[in-house]
């Protein structure tokens, strides 16, 4: 298989990981010392751990790949991402609102392992869909 379609296939396996809530997982798809970069800045999966929690347990954010495209060991990923807000999250109370909007990762893929991940979204959209007042 060339090196593409298994960078692919492991960004694929951190999707349906992280549609899961499946956060152990998620951690054995990163190299031990992977960089993860976002709308908070970048981290290691120790502090991202929490935040990743937040999102999945209390948006119930779910990731639909739309495409993928890879060059050697680089995969970048366009999704659509929806949720709903169901629980407590971020200090804010749960709306029971929804959102959709289109993220954006790229990812370094080493040693069949996540080295650096990339994400961008649009948070303010998601904020004002799922009712949250923007500061």
């Amino acid at each position: 298989m060339p090196i593409e379609e298994e960078c692919k296939a492991i960004v694929r396996s951190y999707v349906e990981a992280f549609n899961r809530g499946d956060l152990k997982a998620l951690k054995a798809l990163l190299a031990e010392d992977a960089e993860i970069q976002g709308v908070m800045g970048k981290a290691l999966f120790e502090q991202v751990e929490p935040i990743w929690r937040q999102l999945i347990e209390g948006y119930g954010m779910q990731l639909r790949v739309q495409e993928l495209i890879a060059e050697a060991n680089i995969v970048a990923a366009r999704y659509i991402e929806t949720g709903i807000f169901r629980a407590p999250a971020f200090g804010n109370q749960p709306t029971g609102k929804s959102y959709e909007l289109v993220a954006m990762e790229w990812f370094q893929i080493e040693k069949d392992k996540i080295k650096r991940r990339w994400g961008a979204r649009d948070s303010a959209a998601q904020a004002r869909q799922l009712g949250i007042p923007l500061s």
